[in-house]
């Protein structure tokens, strides 16, 4: 798209005969690309709409002569920003899930729930434009730590054998997942199967008082 508008702006800038139709089409564009990015779900397809919207934009300044404008809009609002929100879009969607060291180890016998468990979560972290990170922790006081310190976005663990011992008749599943966002534990609850884990959502404070409550005064 670069070139391209740096092509045009050569034609347009040395033809004193540019038909003004297409000045016409260029500027009905911009409102039409626009409204395509605000209702974009895909934020890489956004992206993509954002430099042609851009690459438009840099069009229309070139045939209407403002050379200087046009290759700035082209080489900052264009080429510059489309990268720096490729790189910011690729780092921040991100679902990080923290797990016991011993659970994403082992191999064979319950622990394939567990690996299913985790296919589960990486295809709807995929739905979601997410890559998901699995990140393993010695002991499960490690582990509810990274969840406080914000490490990561949620815990999936085996459920207490005292839960499982409740109701054995009850099909309980074996893992438990608590997430300290609300949307994606919404997103799980809603699209993740009930049989796979149980979901709980926790709000940092929650999680901070009781740990306040123990400390020596």
């Amino acid at each position: 798209m670069y070139w391209l508008t740096v092509l045009l702006m050569g034609v347009t800038m040395n033809d004193p005969y540019v038909n003004d139709s297409y000045i016409y089409v260029l500027v009905a564009l911009l409102p039409l690309i626009s409204c395509m990015v605000m209702f974009q779900v895909n934020p890489y397809h956004a992206l993509a709409l954002r430099g042609l919207l851009g690459a438009v934009a840099a069009m229309i300044y070139a045939v209407l002569g403002a050379g200087d404008v046009a290759l700035t809009e082209a080489l900052m609002g264009t080429l510059l920003s489309i990268t720096l929100y490729a790189v910011a879009a690729r780092s921040s969607l991100v679902l990080n899930v923290g797990v016991l060291e011993e659970e994403s180890i082992a191999k064979g016998g319950e622990n394939s729930h567990f690996h299913q468990l985790i296919d589960d979560i990486r295809a709807l972290a995929g739905k979601h434009q997410m890559r998901l990170e699995v990140m393993p922790y010695a002991n499960q006081q490690a582990l509810q730590q990274a969840l406080i310190d914000k490490e990561i976005h949620a815990t999936c663990e085996r459920n207490s054998r005292q839960l499982l011992s409740i109701d054995l008749a009850s099909e309980i599943p074996l893992y438990h997942t608590t997430t300290r966002v609300q949307r994606i534990y919404e997103i799980m609850e809603n699209e993740l199967a009930p049989s796979a884990t149980t979901l709980t959502y926790i709000s940092l404070p929650e999680i901070i008082v009781p740990k306040l409550e123990e400390s020596p005064s």
